[in-house]
């Protein structure tokens, strides 16, 4: 039996600066916060209902979207499908666990990204929720933790949980 879906964003506080040049409301979409997102690959429509909404209003920003994935490459059909500038869109693959974090924190203090959505196969420890969530701060930016429930089960797991597919990648 599957749970409703639930997301809560852990304790972040708004970003100092917003970034020159944007909409305010695009700016007060994105005022640095690190949020993980639990997907369950038997619910696809919780993708389209949740998540594509602010990766479509992140995407009226100048800046960038980055992906970080292990193995998988975006589908350029998907991204354009969806409604998400093709053009603003950049992937890593072949990444693994060990460097997704660094890699993320990197990239969110950069201030180059709107958002960066990054996949671990565990939870985030509170020591490196910190790292990137005052990285997504510094950098204005949303940095997005996806990671797959294991099995069917209902955990404790994380405060912030958002049961969505993966299928926006193959």
């Amino acid at each position: 039996m599957h749970s409703p879906a639930q997301h809560t964003v852990r304790n972040t506080r708004p970003a100092a600066h917003p970034v020159a040049g944007e909409t305010h409301r695009a700016r007060n979409a994105c005022q640095g916060l690190v949020s993980e997102v639990v997907y369950n690959e038997g619910q696809p429509g919780l993708t389209q209902l949740l998540l594509l909404p602010l990766l479509q209003q992140l995407g009226q920003q100048s800046r960038w979207q980055l992906w970080l994935t292990p193995q998988q490459k975006l589908s350029r059909h998907w991204v354009q499908d969806v409604g998400l500038p093709l053009s603003k869109v950049m992937q890593v693959s072949q990444m693994g666990p060990s460097t997704m974090v660094d890699a993320m924190e990197k990239a969110l203090r950069t201030g180059n990204y709107s958002v960066v959505v990054g996949w671990l196969p565990g939870e985030l420890s509170d020591y490196d929720h910190r790292r990137l969530t005052n990285a997504a701060e510094q950098g204005n930016a949303i940095g997005l933790i996806m990671r797959p429930t294991p099995g069917h089960s209902v955990k404790s797991g994380p405060q912030n949980s958002l049961k969505i597919h993966s299928g926006l990648y193959h």
